[in-house]
């Protein structure tokens, strides 16, 4: 099971921007995606989480501002779309994924896997 998260980059405070985080792998089912971020000297935050269901939640910050949908009916893809953006929205954001892998001997494998986080630079 892997999961890519991408899409960052520089942008000005006001711009937006989306990002994406894919999953895959084999006989997989992928139930609550979230997007989190983490802040030079901060802790990791979660920003934004989406269930297999489609109910989402946002953190306080990032409401009104930033949407979490899925890009497919498999729940493999989720978007994060990002405006009105911040300098304070400066961070690495990374992605993660509650899933139920089915191994060879077809045993359900429960886990939860990160991806690498893609820069997000808001100037001012």
């Amino acid at each position: 099971v892997q999961l890519q998260a991408s899409g960052g980059g520089l942008v000005q405070a006001g711009e937006s921007l989306r990002l994406s985080c894919a999953a895959s792998g084999s006989r997989l089912t992928v139930n609550n995606m979230a997007w989190y971020r983490q802040a030079p000297g901060k802790e990791r935050e979660e920003v934004a989480t989406i269930s297999r269901g489609g109910a989402t939640t946002y953190a306080y910050s990032v409401k009104g501002r930033f949407t979490v949908s899925k890009g497919n009916d498999r729940n493999t893809m989720v978007y994060l779309q990002m405006n009105s953006l911040k300098p304070e929205d400066t961070a690495v954001y990374l992605c993660n994924a509650d899933y139920i892998h089915y191994n060879d001997a077809d045993e359900p494998v429960v886990g939860r896997i990160w991806g690498k986080g893609t820069l997000v630079t808001v100037s001012s």
